[in-house]
């Protein structure tokens, strides 16, 4: 019985072995699966500040557009004032120098008038 136990003995000895190498092989791997997850835990943690800082970009360019949105419009209207000032004023011109013309036009028929009845009475 001696060659049995011995037998047995070498099989429990391999089992061990073979057991120690699984569970050292599963220690590698699970060392190797916690850098991973360590990794990518801080490249996550880089997205969402860079997520954070883009917002905020983001909200300081939507205020910037509202602000020229709002200058734009004032630009705009005060343009508009501005045009129609100017058709006024061109439209007064324009009045004043029919007008004008219309003075001188007579005024130049009253003298022409009065000058061949002055030549006549000469």
């Amino acid at each position: 019985m001696a060659p049995a136990l011995a037998v047995y003995t070498d099989g429990a000895v391999a089992g061990k072995k073979t057991a120690a190498a699984e569970l050292e092989a599963l220690r590698r791997r699970n060392a190797e699966l916690e850098r991973e997850v360590a990794q990518r835990r801080e490249r996550e943690e880089g997205m969402r500040v860079d997520l954070e800082r883009t917002r905020a970009r983001l909200r300081v360019a939507e205020e910037a557009e509202e602000q020229l949105c709002a200058q734009l419009g004032e630009l705009e209207a005060e343009a508009v004032a501005h045009a129609r000032a100017y058709q006024l004023r061109i439209k007064e011109l324009s009045e004043q120098l029919v007008l004008a013309r219309r003075g001188v036009l007579s005024h130049g028929a009253a003298s022409s008038s009065s000058s061949s009845l002055c030549s006549l009475s000469d």
